[in-house]
């Protein structure tokens, strides 16, 4: 009957940990003490003006993302794009409404230098407390894990490299022999389904991970009637790791638990961002760069006969068919049902061209596309229409990569994938990194790829 009338919920979001709320509000809280602790060391009076730029830098940085567990280098790199951005939106802001006079500029110089360098000392002194803590022999919580395959595995090795959940791992239970179930899990064995509840009992065991396949349904609803006696949380890990998930998280249907596998994190807020993001860089980068289009333009002219802009067809977001603007760099401009891939020394390619594409100056027409909305500064790379046909029938989730725009550049662009793919090996990886920056996007990470995109402009010299 309760459930009937909406007042008894199975599903629910679960609350927020203590350290995803800590730096939720250890970045705006650091970069408003630094503005106000940089006013008092020079003697700068707190007006009205300096408290109304505190609430606004407070409302910007709120919530502060959770970096207690990244990479040290990773963090710093992450804090250095976010505050660089911030910084930029400040002085627009002020700009804009003529307040930059309000402020003394020693306080805005040192507030802009010491910030970044104290939020990275914040998250690493919080790296270090966050590790006592779930040291404390208090704090500790035993787990087991039901199912000694491959993603029971995997799930014993998430509890050792999380440090914050302060989880100790006791062993597996499987009913399979030694033979058939991973061989890092045989040694580690405790027993059968059977005694999971007396071992629980016996041990004092916190949490049960449950990592059978859904295929031993009648076992688990089994085994979950024996754990449900003791006082053990029980929680159940779908394997899904045959399936390439994007996004994936858990949705409330009007009372209906919905799990999302594939699904773009361009929704909501975050499309808007990446759209402004977008439009702001993007005709300020075309700005920037109309005297290189110019000279470029003439260039394409006078080294061969033909257009100046090469039109392909390729596919954008969803799959949908665009057209996408480059520097003509080639005699033939292939766009039929078969496109030959550019190789090293192809003849194809006029001189002019292979200095253009070495340097990725044929891509700077795509900033047209971006203002369009038909491509993103970053995202994944798109290929041309023949040879997504063939790659879609070769490669796992290659379409996936499409539940975006198409980018100038990005992620696999950076890690060295980029010019031909003639393996492929190579597209797989480059694929790999795609779906990659889809689970992880952020706009400091967008910032990221940007910064390092100019720095192998001028070094790289895979592309041809």
């Amino acid at each position: 009957m309760f459930e009937d009338r909406g007042y008894k919920r199975t599903f629910y979001s679960a609350p927020q940990s203590v350290t995803s709320l800590v730096a939720a509000f250890l970045e705006p809280s650091v970069t408003v003490l630094v503005f106000l602790a940089c006013s008092a060391a020079f003697d700068e009076p707190i007006g009205r003006s300096d408290l109304t730029l505190c609430l606004l830098i407070f409302a910007l940085t709120f919530p502060g993302r959770n970096r207690f567990w990244d990479r040290p280098l990773n963090t710093a790199v992450d804090i250095g794009t976010s505050w660089l951005s911030l910084l930029l939106i400040l002085a627009l802001c002020g700009y804009a409404t003529r307040s930059l006079t309000l402020f003394s500029s020693q306080v805005l110089l040192w507030w802009a230098l010491a910030t970044p360098v104290l939020q990275w000392g914040a998250y690493f002194a919080g790296r270090k407390l966050l590790r006592h803590a779930a040291s404390q022999p208090h704090n500790r919580r035993t787990a087991v894990v039901v199912g000694a395959g491959s993603l029971g595995v995997k799930v014993s090795r998430a509890f050792q490299a999380r440090g914050d959940i302060g989880l100790e791992f006791l062993g597996y239970f499987d009913d399979r022999a030694d033979d058939r179930v991973d061989a890092d899990a045989a040694t580690l064995r405790l027993g059968n389904l059977r005694q999971v509840s007396n071992y629980i009992r016996d041990h004092g065991v916190h949490e049960v991970y449950v990592t059978l396949p859904l295929g031993s349904q009648p076992r688990i609803v089994e085994l979950l009637e024996q754990v449900q006696g003791t006082t053990a949380s029980v929680f159940f890990v779908p394997d899904v790791f045959g399936i390439s998930i994007i996004q994936g998280r858990l949705q409330d249907m009007n009372g209906v638990p919905v799990v999302g596998l594939c699904e773009t994190p361009f929704t909501g807020t975050n499309r808007l961002v990446k759209r402004l993001s977008d439009l702001v860089l993007g005709t300020a980068i075309l700005v920037l760069i109309s005297p290189v289009l110019l000279a470029v333009a003439i260039g394409v002219k006078m080294s061969s006969p033909g257009p100046i802009i090469f039109r392909q067809r390729r596919n954008g977001l969803d799959g949908e068919e665009i057209v996408v603007y480059k520097f003509r760099s080639m005699r033939s401009q292939d766009d039929g049902e078969v496109v030959p891939q550019a190789t090293k020394a192809d003849p194809r390619i006029t001189p002019f061209g292979a200095f253009l594409r070495r340097s990725s100056l044929d891509e700077l027409p795509q900033f047209i596309n971006v203002l369009q909305g038909r491509m993103s500064i970053v995202g994944p790379r798109p290929h041309a229409v023949a040879h997504n046909e063939q790659y879609r029938q070769l490669i796992k989730a290659y379409m996936v990569r499409h539940k975006v725009k198409p980018g100038i550049t990005g992620w696999a662009q950076i890690h060295g994938l980029r010019g031909e793919t003639d393996t492929i090996e190579k597209m797989q990886a480059r694929v790999e990194y795609d779906l990659e920056y889809l689970r992880n996007w952020s706009l400091g990470l967008d910032l990221q790829i940007i910064a390092r995109t100019i720095k192998l402009v001028f070094f790289d010299r895979n592309a041809y």
